[in-house]
């Protein structure tokens, strides 16, 4: 058995325990930090939203040899003067973007590529969208959101309760504005495969969640009743018996999103794979801590203001701590209690072998 496995199951039968829902303001501190990162990029830098969101014009094409001096000056000898974005895809590929300009502004800058490159017009990939059109996308962008965050929220009242469905909007929020500041402050541009990305993560951050809860409800379904542990308690073990499950599951969904990135993007310049490889990076990192260190920290929190509960907390304080040696599971609704205590082994020590009557020979 391996050493993480092995883990595993100590975490899972609480032999060993990390206190994620005790220390809770400290990742709280720490998201908060990230947080305000973001907030102080998006307010100084902004999103740089791609043509498609905006509107403009964009010429891509491929030379024996790119720069992206280049390029700026192939738009400034077409005699265009407003803010142009030139972008090195690659070795010898480049795009330049522009705003929305004229047929006869986008010929003149098509001319001059050609020229300047010594390229034929066909080989230039021209792209040209207009502001309405952008508008008309973004706002199908924002309705998809809401409606995918309003669907979410119905499913997680009906299917767990409406504390837990709060708990999960407030880490998919978390999410979304850690990873839209994240793209603010590194610069890169907003396009529908980033959009598609931000959807991909939502769904994957919530499956995460949801899996974490599902523990949750189980190790909490009757604790009332039996009034040995608190609602955070038995939330803390339920995290920790999906720990190991749930680094496993992101590990393993993080290395071909890496790759993507890295190798697809970094090395051979694709575009499109470099906003959707991004968004699914940070996203499928960052809903991974939140489902462990934000949602059920959240929930515990809105659970434990409940009367049940702080009566139960305060039964479960009267009780006092556990006798030492004293480890206990909890398996849904059965607790089981393991007692090994020194006085219980000395004992056996000095009891020796247990010696059986002889039997007497039959005839």
């Amino acid at each position: 058995m391996s050493r993480l496995s092995g883990m595993g199951g100590r975490l899972y039968r609480g032999e060993k325990s990390f206190d994620i829902i005790g220390k809770r303001r400290r990742f709280y501190a720490l998201s908060g930090i990230v947080i305000i990162i973001s907030a102080v990029a998006l307010s100084v830098q902004g999103l740089h939203l791609g043509i498609e969101f905006k509107g403009g014009s964009e010429f891509t094409f491929t030379a024996s040899s790119v720069s992206v001096a280049q390029g700026q000056k192939a738009v400034t000898d077409s005699g265009i003067t407003s803010e142009t974005i030139v972008q090195k895809i690659g070795t010898n590929k480049l795009r330049i973007t522009t705003k929305t300009l004229t047929n006869a502004q986008n010929d003149a800058i098509e001319n001059s590529i050609a020229k300047d490159f010594n390229i034929p017009n066909a080989d230039i990939n021209v792209l040209s969208i207009g502001p309405s059109w952008g508008k008309d996308i973004t706002h199908k962008a924002i309705q998809a959101l809401i409606g995918f965050l309003l669907v979410v929220l119905l499913y997680l009242a009906l299917a767990f309760e409406p504390k837990m469905a709060q708990a999960a909007i407030i880490a998919v929020v978390h999410d979304i504005f850690i990873t839209v500041g994240i793209y603010a402050l590194v610069g890169f541009d907003v396009t529908p495969a980033t959009v598609i990305g931000f959807l991909t993560i939502l769904g994957y951050s919530l499956y995460d969640t949801v899996v974490v809860f599902d523990k949750v409800r189980e190790n909490t379904r009757s604790i009332t009743s039996t009034g040995k542990y608190t609602y955070s308690q038995a939330a803390n073990l339920a995290v920790n018996q999906t720990l190991v499950r749930s680094f496993n599951t992101s590990l393993i969904a993080l290395l071909p999103v890496a790759s993507i990135l890295f190798v697809g993007a970094g090395l051979l310049g694709a575009g499109t794979l470099k906003d959707l490889s991004l968004a699914l990076f940070i996203g499928l990192a960052t809903g991974t801590y939140s489902s462990i260190f934000i949602a059920t920290p959240i929930l515990a929190t809105l659970r434990e203001r409940e009367p049940a509960m702080q009566a139960l907390a305060k039964r479960v304080a009267q009780r006092g701590p556990q006798a030492p040696g004293e480890a206990v599971v909890i398996k849904g609704d059965a607790e089981v209690s393991n007692i090994v205590t020194s006085t219980h082994s000395k004992e056996n020590r000095e009891r020796g072998p247990r010696n059986q009557p002889k039997r007497k020979n039959r005839r």
